[in-house]
């Protein structure tokens, strides 16, 4: 149940951050490594706060959902 919730808040920040609908920032996401690794319980991530994850997520896309 807490990786839905850490899904939810990330997908609203890249929709903030880069001013696209829920559909582009959810198919961003799910087709990052970031979420594969929160997705796995044995690396941990899950346990972290949303905007850490997050900020993995950047690290990983870049620049590349500018709008």
């Amino acid at each position: 149940m807490l990786i839905e919730y850490i899904v939810g808040d990330i997908v609203g920040y890249i929709m903030e951050d880069n001013n696209i609908k829920i559909g582009e920032a959810m198919a961003a996401f799910y087709n990052s490594r970031i979420c594969d690794s929160l997705h796995d319980v044995e690396t941990g991530l899950y346990l972290c706060g949303s905007a850490y994850v997050y900020e993995l997520f950047k690290e990983e896309y870049g620049d590349a959902l500018t709008a």
